[in-house]
């Protein structure tokens, strides 16, 4: 890759290896004052990206963020499964300190909220603009506000 491809990726926002590595290191710092410092850089990250990313939160393997961390809120109390895809001004917050637990292979679409202590299951869809506050089933395609759930499907194994 050349150099002004580069710069042009990290002016616009969209390479986030450099937040997904704060992220890893800030789950593996140990001294309080040096989780203190990279937990600060964490967050600037983020800010910078437009989005926010709790600390706290526990994501297995690094997300598919096609259009950036723009708008994306991730509650510091939330669990991530692998490879989810997560579009545009989502949120996945919590209701007090309790937030969703999603699961691997799931799909999030723009503008979708994901709030309080659920469970999302594998494989899921969640379509744009869907507000979801109950559990979802596996392999499961969810729409609207308030959330419908179209199909139930086995996910893919």
């Amino acid at each position: 890759m050349h150099l002004r491809q580069i710069l042009v990726d990290w002016s616009k926002g969209d390479d986030l290896r450099w937040l997904w590595r704060l992220y890893r290191w800030q789950q593996r710092v140990r001294g309080r004052f040096f989780r203190d410092v990279v937990t600060f850089l964490l967050y600037r990250s983020a800010r910078r990206h437009g989005g926010y990313l709790g600390a706290g939160a526990k994501i297995a393997g690094e997300p598919s963020l096609p259009h950036g961390l723009h708008g994306v809120y991730i509650s510091r109390y939330a669990v991530l499964g692998a490879n989810c895809r997560i579009y545009q001004n989502v949120t996945i917050g919590e209701i007090g300190q309790q937030a969703p637990t999603i699961g691997d292979n799931c799909l999030i679409g723009a503008g979708a909220v994901v709030i309080g202590g659920i469970r999302i299951g594998n494989g899921v869809k969640i379509g744009a603009g869907a507000v979801v506050h109950t559990d979802i089933p596996d392999g499961s395609t969810v729409v609207s506000q308030p959330s419908r759930i179209l199909t139930r499907s086995t996910p893919w194994r």
